[in-house]
């Protein structure tokens, strides 16, 4: 198995991939294109950042791929909030997406502790 799929941030960013394609389901389908998008790609983005940092050789690099994982979960969160504005998504349907999030935030913020000199 690669390292990057023993990482808990990793597992835990992929699950919210799963639930932000699940949400995106639920947006009207003249978003396709826009919002719907926009929102899957800035969630696939977390894992797969994490993912290619890990796989680098030297630590600036990782670390530079963690802070574009973390770029993008606030991205995620923008889009989160531009469905929740135009009343596409409730608050209730955010929820396990908030809980999801903050849990990731917190593991890369650790993890980009632990990394840094």
């Amino acid at each position: 198995m690669l390292a990057y799929r023993s990482l808990k941030v990793w597992q835990t960013a992929m699950d919210l991939v799963m639930e932000a394609y699940a949400l995106s389901r639920r947006l009207p389908g003249h978003e396709r294109y826009a919002l719907t998008s926009q929102l899957q790609r800035a969630a696939v983005s977390v894992p797969a950042n994490i993912a290619e940092g890990n796989g680098r050789v030297h630590r600036g690099d990782y670390l530079h791929h963690l802070s574009i994982a973390r770029g993008s979960l606030l991205e995620l969160d923008t889009h989160l909030e531009v469905a929740r504005r135009l009343n596409y998504l409730s608050e209730r349907d955010l929820a396990e997406m908030h809980r999801l999030r903050g849990h990731v935030s917190r593991m890369l913020n650790a993890l980009i502790a632990r990394l840094r000199p």
